[in-house]
């Protein structure tokens, strides 16, 4: 049988790499995404807002598709505004294609949110021991998260058909212009440093400088996703979905600096926010993209210092357990270290921030 997938939040640092993944493996990809940035070549992009039932049912009736991947999120003011806005757009979609899923699949794409609480209690609940395991279940907090998992379980019930939740940690991966993507930031912060003289300054906390952390590479994230969406020992299961190597910040900070050639300036253990610190980088990135003819001039849609500072600001160790999907069948390993030099290689030669070669 020809496999057929919709990707919902295509452009994505998820969505791309996923498409580029599904694509090589011979699969007939459809990209749903609000058409603002390119999709992976040979995909077949569907322009839609997520918001609009009326419109996502013009866009998707009647497409053939056997899996559905969820990996959109829209930010919102407070999270009573992320359960309403996000809860819906997986409603819209799955009523929109429900009825092609029938034994197929859909895959929900969430995050270690589900275990911390959303960014306006981040923390402050009844946080489980680390690492953490999808047994954990939920906490005792509003979490768009939830709304969105009970959406999926009533819609695969309503129209028949299996599905998956994936829980990656900070993930690093390929996208511009979007808004939880920590490694492209790191590498634009390091090339503002380089350019300026100014110190690689950690940003975060002493307990994220210490303590032992892990991350996603969306790579690894695809083959995950296209994984469960084949495994009958994945229906219908929740995953948590890292690397499968542990690391802390003061190991692996000065190795990206060093990638860069720039100093990384001494942890003092005092929390330094990158968006209290790079007001005057938009129009220093301006000049730096001009000068080596970069193919974004707008930093806003490379740097999303308010998550990266989220996650390197965590007050707790955070890290997840894989146990669950190794035993399910899923041995996969990333090397972090590698997965931001893979990711920072890939920058430049797309000219997305300079070549060191030309520095």
């Amino acid at each position: 049988m020809e496999k057929k997938a919709l990707i919902v939040g295509v452009s994505g640092v998820i969505g791309n790499a996923l498409s580029e993944h599904l694509l090589a493996e011979g699969w007939t990809v459809y990209g749903l995404s609000r058409g603002r940035t390119p999709v992976a070549s040979g995909c077949v992009q569907i322009t839609a807002d997520l918001t609009d039932p009326a419109q996502l049912a013009n866009a998707l009736g009647g497409l053939d598709v056997h899996q559905v991947f969820f990996t959109a999120w829209a930010r919102q003011a407070n999270e009573k505004e992320n359960i309403r806005v996000n809860g819906a757009m997986v409603k819209n979609v799955l009523d929109a294609v429900g009825p092609a899923l029938r034994g197929g699949h859909a895959a929900l794409v969430t995050g270690l949110k589900h275990y911390l609480g959303p960014f306006e209690a981040y923390g402050t609940g009844n946080v489980p021991l680390t690492p953490f395991r999808e047994e954990q279940g939920r906490q005792e907090v509003d979490n768009f998260y939830y709304e969105q998992e009970d959406r999926l379980f009533e819609a695969a019930q309503r129209h028949g058909f299996s599905w998956s939740v994936h829980r990656p940690h900070t993930i690093i991966g390929y996208a511009v212009g979007n808004a939880m993507n920590m490694g492209v930031t790191l590498a634009a912060y390091a090339t503002l440093c380089k350019a300026s003289g100014q110190p690689f300054v950690f940003p975060g906390s002493a307990a994220q400088w210490e303590g032992l952390t892990d991350m996603t590479d969306a790579r690894l994230l695809a083959r995950h996703l296209a994984w469960a969406a084949q495994s009958p020992k994945a229906s219908n299961e929740d995953f948590n979905v890292v690397n499968g190597d542990v690391f802390r910040w003061q190991w692996l900070w000065p190795r990206l600096a060093e990638y860069f050639g720039i100093e990384a300036a001494p942890f003092d253990g005092v929390v330094r926010p990158l968006a209290d610190r790079m007001g005057s980088s938009p129009a220093e990135w301006a000049e730096i993209a001009a000068r080596h003819g970069l193919k974004e001039i707008d930093l806003g849609k490379l740097a999303s210092w308010w998550h990266t500072d989220a996650d390197l600001g965590r007050p707790m160790e955070v890290l997840a357990d894989m146990t669950k999907s190794r035993k399910a069948g899923f041995l996969d390993y990333q090397s972090t270290e590698d997965a931001f030099f893979d990711l920072f290689r890939r920058l430049e030669a797309e000219r997305v921030i300079p070549a060191r070669s030309t520095d």
